[in-house]
C-alpha cells in the first residue's frame, strides 16, 4: 500500500500540537510533531517528503524565522502557518516570504486537512519531478531500469556504455514497447554530455506545420526555445523520425552539417541527435520518405532493442516487479504464479512487448483484488492477440529453461518478500544455505539488492 503522506507539526503549546496530529492521523496522514523550531530543524532536511505545519509565534525560532531557514534548505518545501488574532499582516508577509498557505486561529481542522491534501499533491509533483531530473541525469539508474539478466539484456547495457562515449548521432530501433526511450535516455546520461540539456521530442505528435516551429522556431511563450537551440552543447533525441516532413528533414540536414568554417551568426552548433524508430528495420537502405543524407546522418551507430519475447527469464522477473508496484498502489497482495502460468508467460509472443506484460500484470494485480487467482484467461487473450499480428510465433523452449527461470522466479520473490534475509528465505522454501548460495551464484541474485 502506498505510504501515507508525512506531515511535520511544530507548536510549542502541547495541546494544539496533539489535537492537529490527532485529527490528520485520522484524515490519513502520518504525523510527526516537535515542540520548538528549534528541535524540528534538526530532522527536517532538503527532500523532506510532505508538509510542514508551525506556529507563526513562538519562543526561540517563530514560525517567520523557521519559515526562512526551511526556504533556505529547500525552497518548494509547502510550510502551512498557524496564526493568532491580529497575526493575519504577519501571515501575509510569511506567504510573500514563500509560505505555502496560512490559517487563523479558530480554525476548522476538516479545512486545515484540505490544505494540507493540496499542499501534499504540490509536494509529491516537486520531488517527482526532481527524482525524474536526478535519474535523466544518473546513468547507473537509468541502467538499473533495464531489469533482466538475459544475455541479450547484458549485451544491451555493454553497448549502451559503448555506444555513449562515441560522439557520433545514434539511431535506436526496435519493435513498439521495448524501451527505446528509457535506452535514449541512459545513452545521454553515460555520455561525456551527461548534465547538458536533453531535448525530447516526438516527431509524429505534431501537424506537419507544427513540427518546424518547434524543431526551429518561432516558439510562442516567455522562455521557450526551439528544441534545436535548447538541445545546443546536449542531445536531441526525435523519436519517430521518420514522420518528419521533407521540408523539415531538409532543414535537419542543414543544421547538422554546417561548415565549421561559417560565420558567428551560421556556425555549426555542438548537437547530438539519438533518432527512434519502431518503423526502420534496416541501416542499409532509409525507409520510404525519409532523405537518404538524413539517414545515414542519423545512423552513424545504431542500436537494436530486443523483443519481449527474447529475453527469456527476463519476462518473469518483469512480470513480478510489475505485479509488485501495481500491488502496493491497490494495496493488495500480489498475484502468485505457477509453473504453468510462468511457462506460459515466457513462451507467450508478446506483440507489444513490456508495454503489453505491464498491461497484463495490472490486470492480474485487480483480478487478485477481486478475488480472482487465476491468469488463464489474461495470459489466453495475450496469446491471441499475438496470433493475428504477423511474425510473432511462440517458441517452444527445453524444459531445463523453465524450471531455471521458475526456480529462480520462486528465490527471487522470496527475497524481495523477506528483505534479502537469507535466513528467511531458507526457512520458507526449505533450502540448506550452501544450496541457496549456489542457485543464488547461478542466477546472479545479489543479497544487497534486496535490503
Amino acid at each position: 500500500m502506498a505510504s501515507k503522506t508525512l506531515v511535520a507539526i511544530i507548536d510549542d503549546e502541547a495541546d494544539m500540537r496533539g489535537s492537529i496530529a490527532q485529527w490528520l492521523t485520522l484524515s490519513g496522514f502520518e504525523a510527526v510533531a516537535y515542540d520548538s523550531g528549534e528541535n524540528a530543524l534538526k530532522q527536517i532536511r532538503a527532500d523532506f517528503p510532505g508538509v510542514v505545519i508551525s506556529d507563526i509565534r513562538m519562543p526561540g525560532v517563530d514560525g517567520m524565522m523557521l519559515l526562512k531557514r526551511l526556504q533556505q534548505m529547500d525552497s518548494s518545501l509547502p510550510v502551512i502557518l498557524i496564526t493568532g488574532h491580529g497575526d493575519v499582516s504577519l501571515a501575509v508577509e510569511a506567504m510573500r516570504g514563500g509560505a505555502y498557505d496560512f490559517i487563523e486561529k479558530p480554525f476548522d481542522p476538516e479545512r486545515l486537512a484540505e490544505m494540507v491534501k493540496r499542499a501534499a499533491v504540490t509536494r509529491r509533483l516537486t520531488l517527482d519531478n526532481r527524482n525524474l531530473r536526478r535519474e535523466m541525469s544518473d546513468g547507473t539508474m537509468l541502467l538499473r531500469k533495464l531489469v533482466g539478466s538475459s544475455a541479450v539484456i547484458e549485451k544491451l547495457r555493454e553497448t549502451i556504455l559503448d555506444m555513449a562515449q562515441a560522439d557520433g548521432h545514434v539511431l535506436i530501433t526496435g519493435e513498439t514497447g521495448t524501451g527505446k526511450s528509457l535506452i535514449a535516455h541512459a545513452l545521454h546520461a553515460c555520455s561525456p554530455r551527461k548534465g547538458k540539456p536533453y531535448v525530447y521530442v516526438n516527431c509524429a505528435a505534431y501537424a506537419p506545420e507544427e513540427i518546424d516551429k518547434v524543431l526551429f522556431g518561432p516558439v510562442e511563450g516567455p522562455g521557450k526555445r526551439p528544441a534545436i537551440e535548447a538541445a545546443d552543447g546536449g542531445t536531441l533525441t526525435l523519436e519517430n523520425i521518420e514522420s518528419l516532413p521533407e521540408s523539415t528533414q531538409a532543414r535537419l540536414v542543414t543544421e547538422l552539417s554546417r561548415p565549421e568554417t561559417a560565420d558567428v551568426e551560421q556556425a555549426p552548433r555542438n548537437l547530438h541527435i539519438i533518432a527512434i524508430s519502431s518503423q526502420i528495420t534496416s541501416t542499409e537502405t532509409p525507409p520510404e520518405g525519409m532523405r537518404e543524407d538524413l539517414f545515414y546522418r542519423v545512423a552513424a551507430l545504431h542500436l537494436s532493442t530486443p523483443a519481449l519475447r527474447e529475453r527469456g527469464e527476463d519476462i518473469l522477473i518483469l512480470f513480478n516487479r510489475f505485479c509488485a508496484q501495481f500491488a502496493e498502489d491497490y494495496g493488495c497482495e500480489p498475484p502468485e504464479l505457477s509453473a504453468e502460468d510462468a511457462a506460459r508467460l515466457i513462451q507467450a509472443p508478446w506483440p507489444g512487448n513490456i508495454r503489453q506484460l505491464m498491461n497484463v500484470a495490472e490486470r492480474a494485480v485487480l483480478n487478485k483484488r477481486r478475488g480472482e487467482e487465476s491468469l488463464s484467461g489474461l495470459l489466453d487473450e495475450g496469446e491471441r492477440a499475438g496470433s493475428v499480428s504477423g511474425p510473432h510465433v511462440l517458441v517452444e523452449k527445453p524444459l531445463r529453461e523453465h524450471v531455471e527461470a521458475f526456480e529462480k522466479m520462486l528465490i527471487d520473490n522470496a527475497l524481495r518478500r523477506n528483505r534479502g534475509s537469507v535466513a528467511a528465505v531458507m526457512e520458507e522454501l526449505a533450502l540448506p544455505r550452501r544450496t541457496l548460495n549456489e542457485k543464488m551464484a547461478k542466477y546472479g541474485l545479489v543479497r544487497a539488492d534486496y535490503i
